[in-house]
């Protein structure tokens, strides 16, 4: 990779080099990136996209790194953060919010202009980008409850508007994800509401998330997707694992459903303590545990002195 003609063709986009990802994920673990890039519009991303493809560069999009795991061996090539592309506005009814807007950010936009539907949402610390990539969802709703259609770029280069019924949208899932696109900017639509009554509900769910999520520490959100029929943190109590330490990391006591940076954990503490939970609830109630986190990025490799 040669980092002097990257600076030269991409002059006005903000770009770091050999940058350790545990200083912006939300677990605080993960290796380098080979360039760490910060896109402010839709037409930077493009123009990186667009180098990486004809310079055939690896390329990867975090959102704000919150729902994922960043391994230590970091990312090779470009990784593009977009939280410098955080607009939000409102227009009618519908709700319009860059990639990098905080989904939090998002629903007090909507609180402010009496929209109703996205309380929900109040309490996950995620982006929009990833938000809509994942079909993000808490407390009863999810994200296409209240989608209208999305703006991506695809990995051709061309751009295009994705609606509701072409996103496919399952549980904790998007057909973003097959397409290996990247959401730039997404729509909502809400109906018109009462804003105390708006604001109580927000205040009710921000509550029970503080009293419920172990907010206190560094984790990476939910770490399993919910088994039909079962619940993730029930299953891991019964199974005797709740609280347990591996590294520095550690099943939450609070909830068993997150697993939280007690004492400088490693990508690899979380990996192989995630591992160790799918062998255990496997072999004790013979049920898979699928991964809701992303686990991105290479190993760290082990030298050996000679």
């Amino acid at each position: 990779m040669n980092k002097e003609d990257l600076v030269k063709n991409l002059p006005e986009i903000d770009l770091l080099f050999d940058e350790p990802l545990m200083n912006y994920t939300f677990t605080k673990t993960g290796g380098p990136a080979d360039v760490l890039v910060f896109p402010k519009t839709k037409n930077e991303v493009k123009e990186v996209v667009d180098y990486c493809r004809i310079h055939d560069l690896p390329w990867l999009v975090l959102g704000n790194a919150s729902n994922l795991i960043v391994q230590d061996g970091g990312i090779r090539g470009v990784v593009l953060m977009l939280t410098e592309m955080k607009a939000i506005r409102v227009e009618g009814s519908m709700v319009v919010a860059e990639a990098g807007a905080k989904l939090i950010d998002t629903t007090y936009a909507a609180l402010d202009a009496s929209l109703t539907g996205f309380e929900f949402a109040c309490g996950i610390p995620g982006s929009i980008g990833g938000a809509v990539y994942m079909n993000a969802g808490a407390y009863g709703g999810e994200i296409k409850d209240v989608f209208a259609e999305v703006d991506v770029l695809l990995a051709d280069g061309s751009m295009k508007t994705l609606s509701s019924e072409e996103m496919a949208f399952s549980y904790r899932h998007s057909a973003i994800q097959e397409l290996n696109g990247i959401v730039l900017e997404a729509r909502f639509q809400l109906t018109a509401g009462d804003f105390e009554t708006i604001k109580g509900r927000m205040v009710e769910l921000t509550e029970l998330r503080q009293s419920k999520q172990p907010l206190e520490y560094p984790s990476c959100g939910s770490v399993f997707k919910r088994p039909v029929g079962h619940y993730t943190g029930q299953l891991i109590q019964q199974a005797g694992l709740q609280g347990l330490k591996w590294g520095g990391a550690q099943i939450s006591e609070k909830h068993a459903g997150f697993i939280v940076n007690i004492d400088h954990a490693t990508a690899t503490d979380y990996t192989e303590l995630i591992a160790h939970i799918q062998e255990v609830i496997k072999e004790k109630f013979d049920v898979t545990l699928e991964t809701e986190v992303r686990i991105i990025g290479e190993k760290k490799s082990i030298t050996t002195r000679g």
